[in-house]
């Protein structure tokens, strides 16, 4: 497996607006995802963990939410993996748009 796409997005709004963006917005987010359609999602403390079905593939993310940022992994599978650099510049600016 190729390694994770990683971003780091600043915020202004605290862990716990933050989350609560998140939380209403993970739909957009999974969007970043090229032929995505199912979103499966859990929080475990404050990280959210949720997989998009894309392609026939499964991609699992990760968004650990801090007070001053939001840490997000992504885990594309080798046939996604070709779209790694348009998934991290997706992620940053739907991601930044959620957190303003």
């Amino acid at each position: 497996m190729a390694d994770p796409v990683v971003v780091d997005i600043p915020h202004k709004l605290g862990r716990d607006a933050a989350r609560a963006r998140i939380a209403g917005g993970v739909s957009k987010i999974a969007e970043i995802v090229p032929g995505g359609g199912h979103v499966e999602q859990r929080w475990e403390g404050d990280t959210l963990h949720f997989t998009v079905s894309a392609m026939g593939q499964q991609v699992a993310s990760r968004l650990q939410v801090f007070d001053n940022r939001v840490h997000a992994e992504v885990d594309l599978p080798p046939m996604l993996a070709l779209f790694a650099s348009k998934v991290r510049e997706k992620l940053a600016e739907k991601g930044a748009k959620l957190l303003k």
